[in-house]
């Protein structure tokens, strides 16, 4: 069952409710809501972990400096360039998804969250959200092809590869590869398939 969010106008997005007052999706399980600088701490733990940030396009954070720089950005984003979320479960902010900058996709979870279903949970509202806001004809993805688990939820969310490349990437001392997937706008209602 979907919980109502208080405000004065609410759509239904694929299974989850959103407030237009608020801006705010609600899963079953998930809340995706705007950064705030009160999610600091807990997003530090998300992105000063190596396991989290193994296929990121930098390497784990080392100090709170960087997350807060990252976060800054977040809360003062353009809402006609990004439409990106913090993701709440259970109370606890435990990463990030949406659309980071006009066009482009990304999401992370802190690897205590993993194999819950909860990064397609998350897509899966955020994705008709952002169609529905930003005037963009199609998503695109870039994944490193190492990172099965990512491929294959932007796969079952309807995704598909139009490109690889080489070497595309510097983090830290390792260059990483880069394969390129689309979602293009439905034509129906706006939800991704999966």
């Amino acid at each position: 069952m979907h919980l109502l969010m208080c405000g004065l106008r609410t759509d239904c997005y694929n299974g989850a409710l959103m407030s237009m007052e608020d801006n705010m999706l609600r899963t079953k399980r998930l809340l995706l809501r705007r950064a705030r600088m009160a999610d600091l701490e807990d997003l530090h733990k998300v992105f000063s972990d190596p396991r989290a940030m193994r296929y990121w396009d930098s390497p784990p954070y080392e100090t709170v400096d960087q997350t807060s720089q990252l976060l800054t950005q977040m809360v003062h984003a353009p809402d006609t360039e990004s439409d990106d979320f913090v993701v709440e479960y259970t109370g606890r902010a435990i990463g990030k998804a949406g659309c980071w900058r006009m066009g482009e996709i990304g999401f992370i979870l802190h690897p205590d969250f993993w194999g819950r279903g909860l990064a397609h949970e998350a897509l899966k509202a955020a994705i008709p959200h952002i169609f529905e806001t930003l005037a963009i004809d199609r998503l695109e993805a870039d994944v490193d092809p190492r990172n099965a688990a990512s491929l294959k939820l932007l796969s079952k969310l309807g995704f598909h590869e139009t490109g690889r490349a080489k070497r595309t990437i510097l983090v830290g001392d390792e260059w990483c590869d880069s394969v390129y997937l689309e979602l293009p706008r439905q034509k129906d209602d706006n939800a991704p398939s999966g």
